[in-house]
């Protein structure tokens, strides 16, 4: 797998980690820290963090996106806010999915603009202030747990359940972005995505810290699509093979891939090749969500590709009904118990 992450960081700990170890209780300590000290600023809607404890994808976007759903069911206006990982905005921008490109936003951000407003800063105060302005009263924020800068009415973590925090260990010697113990501090509710036992530690975490766990599911949507049909898979995410097991898992036969690393923008002469490649051995082609964002915003002249390329459109779905509104509602509620006590300006 290509990722920008180190292999070793999601295998047993080696002599690697170890060596590492002293630059890792370092970071871990100054992030551990900021994070447990943190007042950071709060705005007038409730703010619900979606985050994960490590570096690399987990599940945020689609977990972001079904709450902001199930959100506007309960007669509220969902807004985003994210910081655009991979773009090259400054200050605070609305999103506009029809006339920003990936390069300038990011590719994350177009697809939530898809679903509600969605507002790009490093500065989430403004951000969330800019949607504010604009009629949203129930703000999400997609990432930026670890960085502390707005107050959290409720930090919902998540952790793909495969490969849960990988080696356990802080960067540089693992994917943690702060010792877990810290994190959980600041955690009010442990989202786990999918099956496996890669994130049995992190639920041994919560679990002792009284942390309610949820599960859920990425549902593909329209399998149909996908059964039974020949694919070259190509992907730029941090975990590229999840997204070839979800195409084999909707029916589909992937017979080549080629992996890229997380948010990589394209050039037409990649696409180009992967298009001879799949028409030389008779292949369909198809992607994620996020890689076609990617592409449309990015690259230009690329029409004919676009039209034979199949997206691996997915849904996240809670186990339980009912655990969307609850976590919802929580945040909510304590946005409320908030300004009751500390009135705040939006």
């Amino acid at each position: 797998m290509i990722s920008e992450t180190p292999p070793f960081w999601w295998e047993k700990p080696d002599w690697r980690a170890l060596a590492l170890a002293p630059l890792a209780f370092a970071y871990g300590r100054v992030a551990g820290r900021r994070l447990i000290r943190a007042n950071p600023p709060a705005v007038s809607a409730p703010v619900l963090c979606v985050g994960n404890y490590i570096v690399g994808g987990a599940g945020k976007t689609p977990t972001a996106i079904a709450l902001a759903e199930t959100a506007r069911r309960m007669k509220l206006s969902p807004g985003f806010v994210t910081r655009g990982y991979g773009g090259g905005v400054s200050g605070v921008h609305l999103v506009n999915s029809s006339h920003d490109s990936a390069r300038h936003v990011g590719d994350e951000p177009l697809l939530l603009a898809r679903i509600a407003p969605t507002a790009v800063s490093p500065n989430r105060v403004a951000a969330a202030r800019l949607l504010i302005g604009e009629g949203c009263d129930f703000i999400i924020m997609d990432d930026g747990f670890q960085s502390s800068r707005i107050h959290v009415d409720y930090a919902l973590l998540v952790v793909d359940s495969r490969r849960g925090i990988g080696n356990g260990h802080v960067i540089p010697a693992g994917p943690l972005r702060a010792p877990l113990v810290d994190q959980m501090r600041r955690t009010d509710g442990l989202l786990r995505i999918g099956e496996g036992d890669g994130a049995a530690m992190v639920v041994r975490y919560a679990a002792r810290s009284a942390r309610p766990i949820f599960q859920a599911q990425l549902q593909t949507r329209r399998p149909s699509a996908i059964r039974r049909r020949r694919f070259l898979a190509f992907a730029g995410i941090g975990d590229p093979d999840k997204f070839y097991d979800s195409v084999r898992n909707a029916g589909g036969n992937v017979v080549l891939t080629r992996s890229f690393p997380d948010h990589h923008p394209y050039r037409a002469e990649e696409l180009v090749e992967m298009d001879a490649t799949a028409r030389a051995a008779d292949l369909d082609l198809i992607t994620t969500a996020k890689d076609r964002v990617r592409i449309e915003n990015g690259v230009s002249g690329m029409e004919n590709f676009m039209q034979r390329l199949q997206v691996l459109e997915i849904d996240l779905v809670f186990d339980v009904p009912g655990t969307a509104e609850r976590i919802i509602g929580e945040a909510a509620e304590r946005a409320r118990l908030r300004r009751i006590a500390a009135p705040q300006k939006a």
